[in-house]
Formats: structure tokens, sequence, C-alpha cells
């Protein structure tokens, strides 16, 4: 069996900044809990290890007990949220992904303005972004709702105002968006928030599938990027499977001659190694 990586694949930029921000607050806060509000990242295998280290995760602040140390996750969160936070005399450390805290900056600049976001509704960063849009903050989850606001916007057809995007976003359903409002929008800047480490990887993984039987897509089952990744796998390759770790591996893969590896970018390093060892092991039996 031949293994080939992904040329790009793994932890970005914004992942790793959040992970050494909550090492760091572990080793520096010793005699007080250290909480993360929701997920750090979307990686259970660094979150089981951020745990043992001495992590707490909160779903709420209603959880979070007064004085402690809390960091605010790679997906960022709503003022509203800081604000309470502060409130409880809680020691801040912000993660947040600097890509992500630009388009927070936007937000926040334009919220006079007519604000259109493209993105998940249910996912973090959208949430944390939409609460520094405020009341003229329209979200856009596909290229459906571009053509309702579209044919709903005659009284914003001449706002000033800002479309851009959730880092992880595809670029092509952006471009898509882009082009239906650009029409419809006479002052519509449009800003390209996509992360590049997005782009990236998919690019990477075409280039892949083509030389490959299978590809393997190693990564959280709720990262956003990660489930981007197979779909294109699926899309573009006759075998693909989305695992967290190597005991997920199906079976028929350790049959295939060739195995194409690439990562969502939560997914640590180890994590990677271990699933093409085990490949390389099981296959040479």
């Amino acid at each position: 069996m031949e293994i080939i990586k992904a040329e790009i694949l793994g932890y970005c930029f914004g992942v790793r900044h959040a992970v050494e921000r909550a090492e760091q607050a572990l080793v520096e806060n010793t005699e007080s809990p250290v909480y993360s509000l929701g997920p750090l990242i979307h990686n259970k295998t660094t979150l089981n290890r951020l745990t043992k280290s001495g992590m707490k995760t909160a779903e709420n602040i209603s959880e979070i007990p007064e004085g402690s140390a809390v960091i605010i996750r790679a997906h960022g969160v709503p003022p509203q949220v800081i604000s309470e936070l502060e409130e409880k005399k809680c020691r801040i450390i912000d993660a947040t992904c600097p890509r992500v805290k630009a388009s927070q900056k936007i937000a926040e600049k334009n919220r006079d303005n007519l604000i259109v976001f493209t993105g998940d509704a249910e996912h973090g960063e959208v949430k944390g972004i939409a609460g520094y849009g405020g009341k003229n903050f329209h979200l856009i989850q596909n290229l459906q709702d571009a053509e309702n606001l579209a044919d709903e916007s005659d009284d914003l057809r001449f706002q000033k105002g800002v479309l851009f995007s959730q880092t992880t976003f595809s670029e092509n359903e952006f471009d898509k968006i882009k082009k239906v409002l650009g029409g419809c929008f006479s002052n519509l800047e449009v800003l390209n928030t996509i992360c590049p480490a997005t782009k990236e990887r998919q690019d990477s993984l075409l280039e892949l599938c083509s030389k490959v039987d299978g590809i393997v897509v190693v990564g959280g089952k709720q990262s956003a990027n990660t489930i981007r990744l197979f779909q294109t796998a699926r899309e573009n390759c006759a075998k693909a499977v989305h695992i967290e770790n190597a005991s997920e591996l199906p079976e028929e893969f350790f049959e295939l001659d060739k195995i194409g590896i690439t990562a969502g970018a939560s997914t640590p390093d180890e994590i990677i190694n271990e699933v093409c060892e085990v490949l390389n092991v099981r296959s040479s039996r």
C-alpha cells in the first residue's frame, strides 16, 4: 500500500493559536480552575488531552464560578458574553482566531449599515459575529437565501452595506451568492473573509484525488471545514471516509493500493500520523 498525504493538511494558524493559549493558561493558573466556554476547537482528541491537564468545558456562563480563568474559544463569542464574564470578575483569555476577530471588527464597524453575512446559523463563529452586527445583520446560509433576500430587497437596495463570510464557508458558494446580490444592491462592498487555509486544503485535496483509490479525511465530526473536505472527497474520488481517529478506519481501506490522507484544520499531527501508521501496519500483514 502507498499512502500519500495532501500537501496541506491539519492544524491551521487559528487552531494552533487557541491550543497554545489554552496550554499556557493551564500552566499559569494552577491555583484556580480554567474553563473553556464551549469546545475550544472541534477535535475530541485534543480536547481530551487538555481536559486531562485540568481544563474544564462549560456550555453556559452559569456553570463558571466567579473569578475563574475563562478561555474564549477559536470561534469567538458575542460581545454580551464578554460583558457577562467581566461582571463575574473572570480572567478572560481570548483565543479567538485572528481572522474571526477581524470579521467581528468588520461587523462592529458596519453595525449602522446593511450587513449581509454568509455562513451556518448554528456555527459558533457566526453567532459571535452576529452579536457584533446588531439589528442590521442578515444571515445567508445558501444560494436560495440570497435569492430570497434579493426578491425582498426593495427597501434595502440602495443602502450602504457590506457582504462577507464565515471563515470556513465554501468559496464557490460565496462567489454564486456574490453574483446574485451584486446585481441587486448598488452600495454593497464585498469582502472575502474566507480563510486561505480552507481553500488551500480544498485545492490540495483535489490534486490528491486523481492519484489515489480512496481518501481518508481525518477530523472532528462537528468541524465545518472537515465536513466540506469530506464532501469534496466523495465527489472526486471513488472511495472516501471521514474518521476522527484510526480506530474508525473501514476494513475495505486496508485493501486499497493507494490511499490519500487529508485532515481538517483542527486535527493535530499525532492523529494524522497514527492513521498512517495503522494503515501501514495492517496492510503489511
